[in-house]
């Protein structure tokens, strides 16, 4: 039984080609390697050692013969995804950051942050973690150090 860090499953994802290639995955896009190859502008090796990084990092399993997104792996593109209308909320969420170092002490009453925060972002899975209705309380961890993955190696 082998271990792997968050780090791993990161960095696994770290480059465009291995993001777009776990995004066609999760979309089941992956149907046919030689497609996906034209399409990334990547060789044979390139594509396998991604897929096979992917794999590694617990993000992606093959079954009969097609890649498909892990437990783990769903959790990761959700979570990109969330991160995805975060950048494209970049501005509103520096202007929240803004008003919010503008304010003396740096305290904003939370009515006051509330009423920002609608005003400003439309997603409701953002307001929520903004107004911390979304973020695990600290009894849900064992301990506060970085979580590991652990993968059973085949």
């Amino acid at each position: 039984m082998g271990s792997i860090c968050i780090t791993y499953a990161l960095w696994a994802l770290s480059d465009d080609k291995s993001l777009t290639l776990f995004n066609m995955v999760a979309l089941n896009l992956s149907r046919d390697p030689g497609l996906v190859m034209t399409r990334l502008g990547i060789t044979k090796k390139q594509y396998y050692l991604r897929m096979n990084r992917l794999i590694n990092a617990g993000l992606v399993m093959r079954k009969n013969g097609k890649y498909l997104l892990s437990s783990l792996g769903k959790v990761v593109y959700q979570s990109h995804i969330l991160i995805a209308h975060a950048a494209e909320n970049y501005w509103k969420l520096k202007a929240i950051d803004s008003i919010e170092a503008s304010h003396p002490d740096g305290d904003l009453p939370v009515e006051g942050r509330k009423r920002i925060i609608d005003a400003i972002i439309k997603r409701n899975d953002i307001k929520s973690i903004l107004l911390n209705q979304n973020i695990p309380s600290s009894r849900n961890h064992t301990t506060p150090t970085t979580p590991e993955i652990t993968v059973i190696n085949k």
